[in-house]
């Protein structure tokens, strides 16, 4: 009798040890899903900076005229009246003339 209890707890303990590593939810399928999911909340703490930066400038842009004013300026390379434009171009490297 004792030996037939034996039998059938090592019989559940390999049933629960197969379901455990070639089941629907063995660990190896956890282990790559808690992965997945540290890579998603990494990619959205970085869309939710970007979205708190978009906010901001949008914010800016509708309060005030200097966040539009710099974005002509800069996108745009639009100048004031009175104003001259100088673009200073650097001298390529001689390794680059020689070509």
């Amino acid at each position: 009798m004792f030996r037939w209890f034996i039998a059938l707890l090592l019989l559940i303990l390999l049933g629960l040890q197969f379901r455990l590593w070639f089941g629907d939810a063995n660990i190896l399928y956890v282990l790559d899903l808690q992965e997945k999911i540290g890579e998603q909340v990494q990619e959205n703490e970085r869309l939710q900076m970007r979205n708190s930066q978009l906010e901001a400038e949008v914010s800016d842009l509708k309060k005030g005229l200097s966040a539009i004013e710099e974005r002509a300026r800069s996108d745009q390379g639009m100048v004031r009246d009175g104003e001259t434009f100088y673009q200073l171009i650097e001298p390529q490297p001689e390794a680059t003339k020689r070509k």
